[in-house]
Formats: structure tokens, sequence, C-alpha cells
């Protein structure tokens, strides 16, 4: 592996320990708040990403690095646990909970694009001709390089986080939000349907299906936000 693979895997791999790390952070900050102690006794309300680590080995090291030496970048998982006896007596409260991970991401791709703008405000970035992953913005001096692969996939790589995470299939985030808007007794019963682990597997075989139709329009209109005006196809 040559050095520039080697400094792009590291990035790659502080960006997703990071993100990923607030995204369970945000979820375990959220039940301490509405009244679940599980995951703040875990450790897992926390910045500190070895306490997930330690939670999840698998899905937050060995899969990450596994798929960016075989396909050039990162996937992988992490959990914070969560009483289900708490989710089921208080589902809205769970709701809220669930949607914390994804917001955390969205607050994420919100910081970087705000830090791409206001680098083209004095003249660091500028917008590229074509984008890609590892390239949301240019810099126009060379000491600026440096920082824009990092925060490329700061952008990137949470925008999928957040919409990945909303689909509402189970095991998802976005499964966990829709008893918000449900009665009280709906909400206990669909609860009890996520709990079937046959259902979170399906859930996940769909999701795949399904998002990768769906991502290129939310990542161009994301584009379009991040750079009015340009015309991005």
């Amino acid at each position: 592996m040559q050095a520039d693979q080697i400094v792009l895997g590291f990035t790659w791999f502080v960006v997703f320990l990071f993100s990923t790390t607030l995204h369970e952070a945000a979820h375990a900050w959220a039940a301490y708040k509405l009244g679940d102690t599980t995951a703040y006794e875990g450790g897992q309300v926390s910045l500190n990403p070895l306490p997930h680590i330690q939670r999840e080995p698998v899905g937050m090291i060995v899969v990450p690095l596994i798929t960016f030496a075989t396909a050039g970048w990162m996937m992988g998982w992490a959990s914070a646990p969560y009483d289900p006896s708490w989710a089921h007596r208080y589902p809205r409260r769970a709701a809220l909970m669930a949607i914390a991970g994804p917001i955390g991401n969205l607050i994420l791709v919100t910081t970087a694009g705000l830090l791409i703008r206001l680098g083209m405000v004095f003249g660091i970035f500028y917008a590229p001709d074509r984008v890609s992953f590892t390239e949301v913005t240019g810099a126009t001096a060379p000491w600026a390089e440096a920082v824009v692969v990092p925060l490329s996939i700061l952008f990137s790589l949470n925008l999928i986080l957040f919409l990945f995470n909303l689909l509402p299939l189970p095991p998802l985030d976005g499964s966990a939000v829709l008893p918000m808007f449900m009665s009280p007794q709906t909400a206990e019963r669909y609860h009890g349907f996520l709990r079937q682990p046959m259902f979170s597997l399906l859930g996940l075989l769909l999701a795949w299906k399904i998002f990768p139709l769906i991502l290129p329009p939310l990542q161009l209109g994301a584009l379009r936000l991040l750079y009015p005006g340009l015309g991005y196809q």
C-alpha cells in the first residue's frame, strides 16, 4: 500500500470513528435525558470512541478497514444500549432517542457545509467542476489542500449516515421514529413488531436495495444547497 493510500485510509478512519461515535453518543445522551440510564452507565454518553469500540469492535474497526481495503471507502456500525422495557413504556421518548443519532450527523453535515462556504468567502475554497466523495470542495492554496479530503469526507459520510438511518425500516433509526405519530396502543404493538429479529434482517436487506436508488437525487439536492446556482447534474 502506497503512502498516499495510508494517509487516505487514516483520514477515512478518523472521520468515520468521530461521526459514528457522535451518532451513538447522541442516542445515549437523549436516552439519559429522557429517563433511561443504560447507555450512560455503559459509558456511551461520551465522544471518546473507546467505549463505543469496546461495545462494537467488529463494526467500528474490522469492517471499516476491510471495506476500505476492498472498496476504497468505509462502512460499519455501532450501537448504544437501551432498556427495552423503558422504550416499551415510553414509545415517544424512545422515538426522540432514535432521532437524536441522525440529528447528530445532520449537525456534522451542516458544520462541514458552513466551513466550506466560509472558506469560499475568504477565497480558500472553491466549487470544483466535478464533485466526488473525497472532493466536495477544492482549495486555492497548497496549505489548504490538506483540509479538502477530511472536510469532504465529513460532509459526504454524514450526509449518507443521516439519510440512511432515517429510512423507516427496522432496525434503522427511522423505524423507531414512527411511534411519535401513533397512538400509545398502536405504538406499543409496533414496538413488539420491531423486536422480531427476522424483520430487522429483512429491513436491512430492503434498505440496501432502496438506498442506492434514492441517494443520488438527495446528494444532488445537498450539493445544490451547498453551491446554489451552479447547477450540478
